[in-house]
């Protein structure tokens, strides 16, 4: 159980460095824009947002590679409950679409980090 724990935090980890890349480098591209329909003005207008976002999704995604690299539960725990919050808030305020691709991979790696322990 622990190497699926570690299995899905690191893909959990590489979701956001996924979403460090689309939030800071395109989101002014079509990959970017089409994410939430932006049209190119709006997309020029959020991108100051987005990329402050994208800077936070990139520390989550350190978080929680040290874990895997220290192999500390504890840090690992720390860092998925983050990635959950956040996607549970973002799919409050945002885009209920965030619960999904964010907070259940998270709360799946969580749950198998907890039962490997």
């Amino acid at each position: 159980m622990h190497t699926v724990a570690q299995i899905l935090t690191g893909l959990v980890a590489a979701l956001h460095v996924y979403f460090l890349v689309l939030e800071m480098f395109l989101w002014q591209r079509p990959p970017g824009r089409a994410l939430h329909g932006f049209d190119a003005e709006t997309a020029r207008l959020t991108a100051p947002l987005a990329a402050n976002q994208g800077l936070y999704n990139g520390f989550l995604a350190a978080g929680l590679v040290w874990a895997l690299v220290t192999d500390s539960l504890a840090t690992q725990v720390f860092f998925l409950v983050c990635v959950i919050v956040a996607g549970v808030y973002g799919a409050a305020t945002a885009n209920r679409r965030i619960l999904f691709a964010q907070a259940l991979p998270a709360a799946l790696a969580l749950g198998a980090a907890l039962l490997a322990a």
